[in-house]
């Protein structure tokens, strides 16, 4: 408990509050050098605390309930892309193109699921999409030159480096300045007032809660998916000519709306979706929304009594706070993908760890800002970001992994009928007495929901 502790102290949270929490250990899961199982039930663990507080508070005080930290179900929810099957059919993992590649001095990671991604990729290196032609131009280059052509075309590629190399990095310097989540008080203009709900089961903290969802790809829709299940209506904004890859759409949309929004031509839709808004979740790049008057001064300036919640791959601060980055290319920067490899080559945790834990992470400081909120208002800023996630999780060093253990994902699964087709599914971690088990609704078409709130 002494890093979950630690997580919920940084969250503001009560000390006297964390024996609320206990665990269902099972060293077996989530096997790795580094410490992701513990790691990963700590970020589970403060999320589902800062949901038992905020239920305890808008049914009008008494006890918090207590919270349940099953290893299990962490484990099933941190791989929950591998589980979900659509009539019968496993999702699609990485493309081709995302990867490890040799180079003339080491090794890179590229990144390609996306087609515009890809695009980028291939034009930098000036090959055909074809594998081996891509492996042929890598091998006669560096490690560091790739990753800056790569980087300069808008494409996805870092190259692979020791923890001491990151340490040394101008951007580990930066992130190393942040707290794990950043929390702000941004003026104290009074918050939206809930309505209390009624103390039955489920217990639905964020009940009557809007939140506006401008995230892609795992850790950002992971909070709001999270938000949704404890109750809140959650609208996931999409520009119509991005789509998003339907098997990470189905894994991450359930209990959410699923709208589409042009931001530079229907500002006046957008408007009208923010003035009801309690919550704005983004998940881009730091300073890309901000031309669409989305910077959180604008945002709590627009919308006073907002909870603004930002992610990022890199930090919002120092050389690479601009550059794009998914959890596999941030583990291979700080030095996890050679922790974790052989000797040989480079490896990977177990699980897309830094995206899960954040995801769980940036919903724990909403929830808390809400319940800051209750007490002394005020528009509010949380930020975390994958790279201060990697450099908790390296904190604590490594050691040889232990070996994994024969735990069935069966009782953390479920199924259910969905526009999407017959789904299986991993079910929330998230887990307090009296709280929700699954979610109300189903993932649906991706973009098919009006962009209005219920």
């Amino acid at each position: 408990m002494t890093r979950l502790a630690s997580f919920w102290s940084g969250l503001g949270g009560e000390p006297a509050l964390v024996p609320r929490v206990s665990a269902v250990e099972r060293p077996g899961v989530l096997s790795s050098r580094l410490p992701v199982r513990e790691f990963a039930g700590a970020c589970v663990g403060v999320c589902a605390l800062a949901a038992a507080e905020l239920a305890a508070r808008r049914t009008g005080g008494g006890g918090i309930p207590a919270v349940r930290v099953d290893d299990g179900a962490v484990a099933t929810a941190f791989v929950s892309e591998r589980h979900l099957r659509t009539d019968g059919r496993a999702a699609e993992g990485f493309a081709p193109l995302s990867r490890f590649w040799r180079t003339a001095d080491g090794w890179v990671r590229t990144h390609a699921n996306y087609p515009h991604h890809r695009a980028r990729l291939l034009s930098a290196l000036g090959t055909p999409e074809d594998p081996e032609a891509v492996a042929a131009a890598l091998a006669g280059r560096s490690a560091r030159e790739v990753e800056e052509a790569v980087t300069a075309a808008g494409g996805l590629a870092v190259a692979l480096r020791t923890p001491e190399e990151w340490a040394a990095h101008e951007q580990a310097a930066a992130v190393a300045r942040l707290p794990l989540v950043e929390r702000a008080r941004l003026d104290s203009r009074p918050a939206r007032e809930f309505v209390a709900v009624d103390g039955g089961d489920p217990l639905l903290p964020a009940a009557g809660l809007r939140v506006l969802d401008l995230t892609r790809v795992i850790a950002g829709p992971v909070a709001t998916r999270t938000l949704a299940l404890l109750g809140a209506d959650v609208l996931r904004l999409d520009p119509p000519r991005l789509p998003e890859l339907p098997d990470q759409h189905a894994d991450t949309g359930f209990g959410k709306r699923s709208a589409l929004l042009d931001l530079a031509s229907d500002r006046e839709r957008f408007e009208e979706l923010l003035a009801g808004a309690d919550v704005v979740v983004t998940g881009y790049r730091p300073g890309a929304l901000d031309r669409f008057g989305l910077s959180v001064e604008a945002l709590a300036e627009r919308r006073p009594g907002v909870v603004v919640a930002q992610l990022s791959a890199w930090g919002a601060t120092g050389p690479w706070a601009g550059r794009r980055g998914f959890d596999s290319l941030v583990q291979v920067a700080t030095g996890i993908a050679r922790v974790e490899g052989g000797r040989d080559r480079p490896g990977a945790l177990p699980a897309q760890a830094l995206d899960h834990g954040t995801g769980y992470l940036l919903a724990a400081g909403v929830l808390r800002a809400l319940s800051d909120q209750a007490e002394a208002g005020g528009s509010r800023l949380v930020r975390v970001a994958l790279a201060r996630t990697a450099e908790e999780l390296t904190a604590s060093g490594s050691g040889e992994a232990v070996p994994g253990g024969e735990v069935p994902a069966t009782p953390w699964l479920a199924e259910r009928d969905s526009p999407l087709g017959r789904l299986r599914y991993a079910l929330s971690p998230v887990a307090f007495e009296g709280g929700p088990r699954d979610w109300a609704r189903p993932p649906g078409a991706w973009g098919a929901d009006a962009a209005r709130w219920l």
